[in-house]
C-alpha cells in the first residue's frame, strides 16, 4: 500500500510533513517546528507518531522536538555530527546509513551548506525527498555554515535522484524564489508558466510543495548553474559551475 503524505504549515513559513505507513502503522515526521499543527494533524487522523526525523539543527525545524515526544514516545533520528546542538538522539546518523519508517526504507543523503551538520532524507520506493533547508522550490538555502562548493556538491548529489522524485523543502519561499530566478532567466518559459501557477496558488494561501525534481531542473536556476545558457547569460562563460552558483547565491543574498 502506498505511503500518505501531509503537509502541515507551521509557524510563520515553515513545513513540517507526515509520513504514514499503512501496513504497520508507523508513522514520521520530517521537522518538527512546533508541535500543535502536528498534533492536531495526528490527531484528525488517528495517527501515533513512531517517528521524528531532524533535517538539521535550526530552531524553526527543532522547535517541537521535545513535546511531541513526550507526548508520542517518539523516536528521534538526526544527523551524529550535529548531535551536540540537536535534541537527544535515538538514532544517530550519517550520510549514506538507511534508516526505517514501518516498512518504508530511506536513505539519508549529506547535503552541507546551509549548515554543516545538514542531511536530507530519500525515500526512493515512494519517491519523497525530504530536503530542509538545502534544496528549496525554486531556490536554496542560504549558506549559513558551508560554502558555495560544499552546497553546489551538495545540490549537484540531489540533482542526480529520478526526476519523478518529490521534493518536500522546509519553508514556502517558492513565489519570492519565483521572482528571483526571472531575474536569471527572464526568457525561460517553463519558468514564468510556473511562476504564474505560483502566483495563483499562494493567492488561494494553499502550498506549491511538494514539487517533482524534474519541474526544479527546468526552472530553479541554483540547480542550473552547470548549464552554458546561464553562464552566459550571467556573463560567466568560462566560469566553473561553482562560480557561477556562488553569483547566484550572491545575487540572491542582495535581492
Amino acid at each position: 500500500m502506498p505511503v500518505t503524505l501531509q503537509t502541515i504549515p507551521c509557524l510563520e513559513d515553515n513545513y513540517a510533513y507526515l509520513l504514514h505507513e499503512p501496513e504497520t502503522g508507523a508513522t514520521a515526521v520530517i521537522d518538527a517546528p512546533e508541535a500543535a499543527p502536528i498534533q492536531a494533524a495526528l490527531d484528525a487522523k488517528g495517527w501515533r507518531l513512531s517517528d521524528i526525523l531532524i533535517t538539521h539543527h535550526h530552531h524553526d525545524h527543532i522547535g517541537g522536538v521535545e513535546t511531541l515526544r513526550r507526548a508520542c514516545g517518539a523516536r528521534v533520528t538526526g544527523a551524529k555530527s550535529d548531535a551536540h546542538r540537536l535534541p537527544p538522539l535515538d538514532r544517530a546518523v550519517a550520510g549514506g546509513d538507511t534508516i526505517s519508517v514501518g516498512r518504508e526504507t530511506a536513505t539519508v543523503i549529506g547535503v552541507p551548506g546551509h549548515t554543516l551538520g545538514h542531511i536530507a532524507f530519500h525515500f526512493p520506493h515512494s519517491q519523497l525527498l525530504f530536503t530542509g533547508d538545502s534544496l528549496m522550490a525554486l531556490g536554496c538555502g542560504r549558506l549559513f555554515e558551508g560554502s558555495a562548493a560544499q552546497m553546489w556538491d551538495s545540490l549537484s548529489r540531489l540533482i542526480a535522484l529520478p526526476g519523478e522524485t518529490l521534493i518536500c523543502p522546509g519553508h514556502e519561499y517558492t513565489e519570492s524564489n519565483a521572482r528571483f530566478a526571472l531575474t536569471i532567466e527572464p526568457d525561460n518559459q517553463s519558468l514564468r508558466d510556473r511562476a504564474a501557477r505560483v502566483k495563483a496558488t499562494r493567492a488561494e494561501a494553499a502550498p506549491t510543495v511538494p514539487v517533482p525534481l524534474k519541474e526544479e531542473l527546468a526552472t530553479n536556476p541554483f540547480l542550473r548553474a552547470h548549464l552554458p545558457g546561464i553562464k552566459g547569460a550571467l556573463g560567466m562563460a568560462s566560469a566553473t559551475d561553482i562560480q557561477v552558483f556562488a553569483e547566484i547565491r550572491a545575487r540572491k543574498d542582495a535581492f
